[in-house]
């Protein structure tokens, strides 16, 4: 192992030590009994709060509609009053109340009866805010994201804009590599000759997810997990499905309405299939990402909570369990940093792929 991934490695296990030190404490001062699946939806769920390290919290604005018209207050005023409903079988519910409002899940409800109402079913029966219009975590995080693209990319086009075409220097040295790696490796072999209208895009959602994947692996930074929210990859994929139904050419379309040289019995299986195609692949494309960086998190987040479990029949297994599973999250995490660049350059090359066959001419 060379010098440089040495440092990497121990900075990454120190951080790990750290952090999972205050998570260990915090839960043996926690009264209620510990969590697997409750620790596990907290952590790559999104929240109206970011938090970073014990009680350190940065608590986002709530705005919301309701029947009483508008409504804005901090989530500190939610998060800081706890509730508990017992239900019918004997479960006792936490979920947080201010004034009107009831927060369950970390969905906001219209509070009934004065707080929450569960049926046996375990359904909630309160009525939902008819806008909800929050800063939640996963909107901070992709602001950040894009003010990373914007510190990296600008001074570098500046960069280009005064010395021309000349040998990159500083960021452009590391920037430049990335954007001809998309351009020539994904957007021309897969486009053709019309690829440099869809490349401004290509690199754009290359770049979005790629950050917004690395900023997720940093420890104390709030814990993102921008790409597996499915509100975000639905988002992308959505916009692949638009730009490439309205850029679809004649050939295009006629191949999946009323394909040329197939018998007609067997077009009335092949067409529906075809027609449905357009709708599963970028279902599919919002699935595999969402998907993928979840299932990360979630390994990661198994081997903390073998600390806690462990931890709770003794303090000595506790700790003897938290060493090997710090080591293994952080050769996951160095795994990771490959997967979130292989996961951006998976759902760009299959974007790159549907405007490929998009704009093709018949043969």
């Amino acid at each position: 192992m060379s010098t440089y991934m040495k440092k990497i490695f121990f900075l990454f296990a120190a951080l790990f030590v750290i952090q999972f030190s205050f998570a260990q404490e915090d839960s043996a001062t926690s009264k209620s009994k510990f969590s697997p699946s409750e620790m596990i939806m907290h952590h790559i769920s999104d929240a109206h709060e970011i938090h970073f390290v014990g009680d350190f919290s940065i608590y986002l604005p709530i705005i919301i509609k309701s029947e009483k018209g508008w409504d804005s207050f901090s989530s500190s005023k939610i998060y800081k009053n706890p509730k508990t409903l017992v239900t019918a079988s004997g479960d006792e519910l936490e979920y947080f109340q201010h004034e009107d409002y009831v927060m369950y899940h970390e969905k906001i409800y219209l509070a009934e009866e004065g707080g929450l109402l569960v049926n046996e079913a375990g359904k909630v029966e309160n009525k939902a805010v008819s806008i909800d219009l929050s800063i939640t975590k996963t909107v901070v995080g992709m602001f950040l994201v894009v003010l990373l693209m914007l510190f990296l990319f600008n001074p570098v086009a500046k960069a280009y804009k005064r010395d021309g075409i000349a040998a990159p220097r500083g960021l452009q040295s590391f920037i430049e590599p990335l954007v001809l790696f998309v351009r020539d490796e994904i957007a021309r072999p897969s486009i053709g000759e019309k690829a440099d209208r869809f490349t401004p895009f290509l690199l754009s959602t290359f770049f979005f997810i790629w950050i917004a994947n690395v900023i997720g692996l940093i420890p104390f930074l709030g814990g993102y997990n921008i790409t597996g929210g499915i509100s975000v990859t639905l988002v992308l994929a959505g916009i692949v499905f638009i730009i490439t139904s309205v850029n679809g050419n004649k050939h295009y379309w006629k191949h999946i309405l009323w394909p040329d040289g197939v018998p007609f019995l067997v077009k009335i299986i092949v067409v529906p299939i075809e027609f449905a195609g357009i709708f599963i692949k970028p279902i599919v494309l919002m699935i595999r990402l969402t998907a993928n960086m979840t299932a990360g998190h979630i390994l990661l987040l198994s081997f903390v909570i073998l600390i806690f479990i462990f931890g709770e029949s003794s303090a000595a297994a506790g700790y003897g369990v938290g060493v090997g599973s710090v080591l293994f999250m952080v050769f996951m995490n160095l795994l990771k940093l490959l997967v979130a660049f292989l996961q951006a350059y998976v759902f760009t090359l299959l974007a790159a792929l549907y405007f490929g066959s998009a704009v093709e001419e018949a043969h």
